[in-house]
């Protein structure tokens, strides 16, 4: 793997933590966070489905025939007799997709597959396009993935009025790629690379709450253009923000100094230390000299010990990784399934649907807060499980009380949105170096693959009212109390290699620590152990690719 060495490291840190270079560029990038919550559930207004009656019957009932009448269809002398045409209430939604199409009764399942669709367009997006950002670089794919969300963006528009269901759902699937992955991951990254390392947990807190301002101006504009055509084109359009990132936008200089491209990435760290306002002078003579050293010595060493490589498969081959890797894949799983499931759900509520959807979003923001304040305080471990709990509770309640459950419906939003915002980080801490990025991107696959199951899940509420949130609300509080069973990662030391991993965390659960029996200094023996200078270099190099 390529070594990102201490010559690099010295070189970033002239820029310092956070200065007026870094807050320009970090701008630019929190775009594509703004860009990916609008797309991700656009659908809810695009193709909202708002309170119907039928209207007409494939056989219409006489005056004499004793019929039982629902919405969909009316029973009589036990024959059922489907609706074939709707009236909708347009007290708020004049026109949709939805209301277009009817993705009502027999063809519900339609909705839902649009948004499953959507969902595995950005799982595809996540593993293909965060591939080819490290590959060939991530403003690349940034500005690629930008202009191709303004142009699949308005095919969106134009073949949900002209074209037909199915042609409509597979480029929905293409947009979801582009929409909500594309510029998203490597917008991330991006700033994860250019900032300092202590503060990179507030500014992916905030990255995460751009997303939610993303949801909030879905409900904005649907509040004024009742037309869905135009609504989605309104959508697409805001991917012009993120076209001139091609001339505005630097690449990482962290990518570009492991690809051998110095000259670059030093032209770059110059240019910033002048916006930042530093007098520093450096030489890169001097650094690429240095970095030629370090890697001679790195192939002097031995190579068995720096070309081996591992693989998912090592996540499971012994049973404290394998406990930790299974109980942290549910938490993933748990925190996408209940955040997508109450999200998609909120504008179907009682009262304004713009309100809803826009409230629901809007009780992120206090949680990304707290978070960022506390996850070093309190720990990942009592974060994600306290909340997790509360969350799931919540879902469970909202299903069954009526006294006020869209309060109780936006409280654990906000719980489960905390505790999504704490697993990126707390998976990252809970793996050895060898296995991070693996242990992340199969994370990562979980909560994208569950988040499209959750549409799906919805349909359940044909039966009743209450079961998709109480599945969502029995996942969260499984996971939530799973959680305690694993270790904590504030203050500790990142485990480095396979072995490490393996003893990180024995013995340290919620209930031994809160009894006073848990042995740090047996507990983590190896696992902090002093590091020699090639697994320094290699935990450099991971911690680089953990963040690609």
């Amino acid at each position: 793997m390529a070594s990102v060495d201490s010559n690099l490291e010295d070189l970033m840190s002239h820029l310092g933590e956070f200065g007026k270079y870094q807050l320009l560029q970090y701008l630019l990038h929190v775009l594509s966070g703004l860009t990916a919550g609008l797309h991700m559930v656009s659908l809810e207004t695009i193709a909202a489905v708002p309170n119907f009656n039928c209207t007409k019957y494939i056989i219409e009932p006489t005056i004499n025939d004793i019929i039982e009448k629902t919405t969909c269809n009316y029973i009589n002398n036990n024959k059922t007799y489907d609706c074939i045409e709707w009236n909708y209430d347009t007290s708020y939604y004049k026109s949709s997709i939805g209301m277009d199409w009817n993705f009502v009764c027999s063809n519900r399942w339609k909705g839902a597959i649009a948004k499953s669709a959507y969902m595995l367009g950005v799982l595809a997006g996540a593993v293909s396009l965060g591939s080819m950002a490290d590959k060939y670089g991530r403003k690349i794919i940034f500005c690629i993935s930008g202009t191709a969300q303004l142009i699949i963006g308005l095919c969106v528009a134009f073949i949900g009025v002209y074209g037909d269901y199915y042609t409509w759902v597979i480029v929905r699937f293409l947009f979801g790629i582009f929409g909500s992955a594309g510029a998203y991951i490597p917008g991330f990254v991006l700033t994860m690379e250019m900032v300092g390392p202590t503060k990179r947990t507030v500014c992916g807190m905030m990255f995460q709450m751009t997303f939610a301002f993303g949801i909030v101006l879905v409900a904005f504009w649907a509040s004024f253009i009742k037309d869905s055509m135009w609504l989605q084109i309104t959508y697409a359009l805001h991917a012009i923000l993120l076209l001139p990132h091609w001339w505005i936008m630097d690449e990482s200089p962290r990518w570009l100094w492991a690809q051998g491209r110095y000259q670059e990435a030093f032209k770059i760290v110059k240019n910033a230390l002048v916006i930042n306002g530093s007098n520093v002078k450096l030489d890169i003579n001097n650094y690429i000299k240095n970095n030629k050293q370090s890697k001679n010595q790195i192939n002097n060493d031995d190579d068995d010990k720096i070309n081996k490589t591992y693989s998912a498969i090592d996540l499971l081959k012994t049973p404290n990784l394998r406990k930790k890797f299974l109980n942290v894949c549910l938490n993933w799983i748990a925190c996408a399934i209940s955040y997508y499931g109450l999200t998609l759900s909120s504008a179907k509520g009682h009262g304004n649907p713009y309100w809803n959807l826009a409230l629901n979003a809007l009780v992120e923001v206090p949680s990304y807060i707290f978070a960022s304040y506390t996850m070093d305080k309190l720990g990942r471990r009592c974060l994600s499980s306290t909340f997790l709990l509360i969350g799931g509770t919540c879902c469970i309640l909202a299903g069954f009380i009526t006294t006020f459950p869209i309060l109780i419906s936006l409280i654990g939003k906000a719980c489960i949105a905390l505790s999504f915002a704490v697993i990126y980080n707390y998976t990252a801490e809970l793996f050895p170096t060898v296995l991070r990025n693996t242990a992340v991107g199969i994370g990562s696959m979980c909560c994208r693959f569950s988040g499209a199951l959750t549409p799906l899940l919805l349909l359940l509420d044909d039966l009743d009212k209450s079961i998709p949130s109480t599945i969502f609300g029995i996942i969260a509080l499984l996971s939530g109390f799973l959680t305690l069973f694993l270790p904590e990662t504030a203050g500790q030391q990142m485990p480095e290699t396979l072995e490490d991993g393996e003893k990180f965390g024995i013995g340290d659960t919620c209930f031994t620590t809160c009894l006073g029996r848990k042995n740090t200094d047996d507990v983590y023996d190896v696992a902090l152990k002093p590091m020699n200078v090639n697994e320094t270099e290699k935990s450099s190099d991971s911690d680089e690719n953990l963040k690609n």
